[in-house]
């Protein structure tokens, strides 16, 4: 029973009644790209002579309508559906057609003279194509929203450990007091993360580029021409302005989901990264006047309900629970990808679904986070200067003068008498006091 006024048909509706099972739908870019591929294959089929003119304008004419958005509310199947993406794939497919048929006799629907199998559908397996839009829709996500963000959170950082090259302050490991570094010092080691972050997402881009087109049902390529898969991506990637390329073989672009494996990998990486930049500037900004307090991060909203003039981190937070998001999306994702049977992955919804996500996600975080956060931190040179004079580490810089163990015995007695190791150091007249202040720093 198919909504009168609905552009899919009977097969939408049987998919939409047998997986009642979440809210969760493709995303918009996920279908412009599937419309995108629907677009390309009329047109070649046409130059190929297997495709009359009139449908293949009509079908380009109507998958143009998808890929601007105009149809968005028609695709309604849950990502929770068959393994392959084929209710979706049906989904476009009677879409496109019941459209194409609109544009050319007045009336939507039907199989007349546009068939959503025997035209939008030529040359094609939802078994190919599914793969195909899932790395067309991730390398051009990847390309227009996440690199730009994630090199604008590295261009924030860097710019910050050049503003903090000269504030001295105290290193931490274990959680303890180590020897001092430069605040920039920091900063730099939170931008080369997110540098080596670029390099290990671009490094997938070769593998994502290559499109399962061609192999249509289980690699072999039958009921598909020749030529038609490297024509189709010669459009695709025309349009798109990325490089796609054939599979170098369909049997394992089909029956395996490795490079969205692996570039969901890279993403959790990247995930990972965060979260120790942002559990670092949370920690380096606590207090502000009974934690570390060597850096101030920007007050954006009150931080509490309930007590008044509280601050809260809170762009290092959402970021975190960014994070954690990622991370548990490269979980299903792995999962997913052991969904290879035989010829076949059978959970490519759910990899589509939560690799798009965690690419989308990543680019929203970074941005907000470089935006709203790093490039207003600021430094509080009291408090970086102010923790060096009283830390214990501070005697491993007289070591290579007096020894481990008379270094390990100085700071026992600065620990147990509450002074400092210069103090100490210049009590026990252990080496004349400017060499002292040399090596302690003054």
């Amino acid at each position: 029973m198919v909504p009168e006024d609905a552009y899919y048909g009977s097969q939408t509706q049987r998919a939409v009644d047998n997986f009642p099972i979440s809210d969760l739908r493709f995303q918009a870019g996920f279908i412009h790209a599937l419309a995108l591929v629907k677009r390309c294959a009329a047109q070649v089929n046409h130059q190929l002579g297997l495709l009359d003119k009139k449908i293949a304008d009509a079908i380009g004419r109507a998958s143009q309508e998808v890929m601007d958005g105009r149809h968005d509310d028609q695709f309604v199947v849950d990502i929770f559906q068959t393994g392959s993406g084929t209710s979706t794939n049906m989904n476009m497919n009677e879409v496109v057609a019941s459209r194409a048929n609109e544009i050319l006799t007045g009336q939507k629907g039907g199989k007349s003279p546009v068939h959503p199998n025997d035209h939008v559908n030529l040359g094609q397996s939802s078994n190919d194509v599914i793969p195909s839009v899932i790395h067309i829709t991730a390398l051009r996500l990847i390309h227009a929203e996440l690199i730009p963000s994630i090199e604008s959170l590295e261009n924030a950082l860097a710019a910050k450990a050049d503003e903090f090259k000269d504030i001295r302050k105290l290193g931490r490991t274990h959680l303890q007091d180590a020897i001092p570094i430069y605040l920039g010092q920091e900063f730099g080691g939170y931008a080369r993360q997110i540098e080596l972050a670029v390099e290990r997402i671009r490094s997938v881009e070769p593998r994502l580029s290559e499109l399962a087109l061609g192999g249509t049902a289980v690699g072999s390529g039958l009921n598909t021409h020749p030529e038609f898969a490297g024509r189709v991506i010669s459009l695709i990637s025309d349009h798109t302005g990325l490089s796609f390329v054939e599979a170098r073989n369909h049997f394992e672009a089909q029956a395996a989901q490795d490079a969205a494996v692996e570039a969901s990998g890279a993403l959790k990486t990247l995930a990972v990264s965060l979260v120790k930049i942002a559990n670092d500037v949370r920690w380096l900004a606590s207090g502000p006047r009974s934690g570390l307090g060597e850096i101030n991060l920007p007050s954006l909203q009150p931080g509490s309900s309930i007590m008044p003039g509280k601050v809260n981190p809170v762009i290092p937070e959402a970021v975190l629970q960014v994070a954690a998001q990622v991370i548990g999306n490269d979980a299903a994702i792995t999962m997913g990808g052991q969904g290879g049977i035989f010829e076949l992955n059978v959970m490519l919804p759910v990899i589509a679904y939560n690799l798009l996500q965690s690419i989308s996600l990543l680019a929203e975080a970074a941005a907000v986070f470089a935006d709203k956060c790093i490039a207003g931190i600021t430094a509080n040179r009291k408090a970086c200067s102010g923790y060096i004079e009283k830390s214990l580490a501070l005697v491993t810089a007289l070591v290579p003068e007096i020894g481990y163990d008379r270094a390990a015995a100085i700071a026992k007695k600065a620990y147990e008498s509450g002074k400092t190791i210069r103090e100490i150091a210049v009590e026990e007249d252990i080496l004349p006091a400017d060499e002292i202040d040399k090596l302690l720093g003054s």
